[in-house]
């Protein structure tokens, strides 16, 4: 049996670590579990996940360290058998030690994005909420303007991710993901990848992944995104 692959990618927000993380998961056939989607999700069907963080997420507050380690590594335990990517957890040094206390990360992936390309993409982002599905009008539009392509219900655009509390997130992203970043570096399992544009970027780390995992990607011509 080959032995499960662990890996986890961090970046501030408009790094494109979503399109990162979906085509590792379409390359390489990990599991892709985004904190984000599954805190949607568990609301959405209402579940535990709804009693427990939905009054956080009403009021646009962090959900605590130790409910989304719960529902997290609740998840993980889910997914024994497999290899898998993680996206948004571990956020904290907190929910790094407590996944470290049960799960031997093989890999840590850090994007490095300059400001001036965040504050680019994220004045063209906008987002179904119910969903948490992301258009980008520069790159990936909604085929109707300001409508979402399934539901056709309308697209929001959040104050964060305008420039002057994209500064406020991005400063307050390097304050807690530094100890995160330490962590992982001191375990030697930590590489980081700058760059402007994310078809740039990706042939670094599909050739890291390769190596790492032993083995060619399965799909070698993902879809083309800046």
């Amino acid at each position: 049996m080959a032995k499960l692959f662990r890996a986890a990618i961090m970046g501030p927000p408009g790094s494109g670590k979503g399109t990162i993380s979906k085509r590792i998961a379409q390359s390489f056939g990990l599991q892709y579990l985004s904190s984000g989607h599954y805190l949607r999700e568990g609301i959405a069907a209402d579940t535990e996940t709804r009693v427990l963080v939905k009054t956080y997420i009403e009021r646009a507050m962090l959900v605590p360290d130790h409910v989304m380690t719960r529902l997290m590594l609740s998840k993980l335990e889910q997914l024994s058998g497999h290899s898998w990517l993680l996206d948004g957890f571990p956020r904290t040094l907190a929910q790094a030690l407590a996944l470290n206390n049960l799960y031997q990360l093989d890999l840590v992936i850090s994007l490095n994005i300059p400001y001036e390309t965040l504050k680019e993409r994220l004045s063209d982002r906008w987002i179904h909420p119910a969903s948490g599905r992301v258009y980008n009008m520069g790159f990936n539009p909604p085929r109707v303007q300001g409508k979402d392509d399934i539901t056709g219900e309308p697209l929001i655009q959040h104050d964060d991710d305008k420039p002057k509390a994209l500064m406020a997130r991005l400063r307050h992203y390097k304050e807690v993901a530094k100890p995160v970043i330490d962590l992982y570096k001191s375990q030697g399992i930590l590489h980081s990848f700058s760059g402007t544009e994310t078809d740039r970027i990706w042939p670094y780390i599909n050739s890291l992944l390769s190596n790492k995992m032993h083995t060619p990607p399965l799909d070698a011509h993902p879809t083309q995104t800046p």
